[in-house]
This record gives C-alpha cells, structure tokens and sequence, in this order.
C-alpha cells in the first residue's frame, strides 16, 4: 500500500488535470442599457437541448459577472481557430466605459447586442435564467433564444498546463 500524499503534492496533481481539460475560446459580449463590453471566455459549455441552454463561468469581480445577474442579455462568439488578434483584443478585458469594440466589424442582434463578423464561425443570443456562485467564479445558465452558424471553419479549443490560473 502506498504511502498518502502531502496536500501541496493532491493539489499539484489535482491543477496539472484540471489544466488538460480542453476548453473552447469565445467572445462573450453584453449590453446593459446603453453601456456594452465584450470579454475573452473559455469556460462554456452546451447546458440543455430543450430549450437550448450554455453555461458560462465568469470570474468573481468582473463587473460583466454583475450586468449579467442582473439579466442583461449577451451574445456568445464563437471564436475561429486561427483568429488570434482576437485574442489579443479582448484577452485583457476593458475597464468600464472603455470602448470594447474600436476595429472591429459588428452585426447587431434585436436586443442591441454586438455580434463579431470577423474571426468567428456563428453567435448564439442569450438570456441569463439563473445562475450559482462556485468559488472564485459565477456559472450562469442562459437560454439560447437566436443564433447562426456563419463559417464552417474549426473552433479554436485549448488547454491550460495549470488549471489553477488562466
């Protein structure tokens, strides 16, 4: 029988599989009345067929985490394998009030939302129904009420060496 691990060495292991889970880039951009943004997600996931539901993790202290408890609606970009420079756009996030989406072709939805035209393969248009707090971050549960698939190029998928950091 082997010896029990230190909780530093279960730790180390516990983030080196975390990391090796695969995760897929996208945009997640938001409206709250006349103020939008847009942030870098990687931690989505298809939540439902009927209705179609995602799951959305967005950490704590992100004010996007606050418009969308608040029910804003969102649009979910799904990010193109090679398109790197958006990427670079929004990896850093933008302060309140700072223009997100300066150079960047946009499409709006119904409800005023920004949809990127370059760099991604489709949308999907939701609205938050409910959501949990779970550590350091917010999973939201949205409906997918609108969407279009608009390349049929590969999605840019990823994994992280440490799932204890982005």
């Amino acid at each position: 029988m082997s010896e029990p691990l230190e909780p530093a060495a279960v730790e180390a292991a516990i983030v080196s599989v975390l990391g090796r889970i695969p995760s897929g880039i996208f945009i997640l951009t938001a409206r709250r009345g006349q103020d939008e943004t847009g942030m870098l997600a990687s931690w989505v996931m298809q939540a439902g067929f009927h209705p179609p539901a995602i799951s959305v993790a967005v950490g704590h202290g992100r004010y996007l985490a606050d418009w969308l408890a608040e029910g804003s609606p969102f649009v979910l970009n799904v990010v193109a394998e090679q398109q790197k420079a958006l990427l670079k756009h929004f990896g850093r996030g933008f302060p309140p009030g700072a223009p997100a989406f300066e150079g960047l072709e946009l499409m709006r939805d119904p409800r005023g939302v920004a949809i990127l035209c370059d760099g991604t393969l489709g949308h999907l248009c939701c609205n938050v129904r409910s959501y949990a707090d779970s550590g350091d971050h917010r999973v939201f549960i949205a409906d997918v009420i609108d969407g279009q698939l608009t390349s049929e190029g590969t999605p840019m998928v990823h994994h992280r060496k440490s799932g204890s950091h982005y």
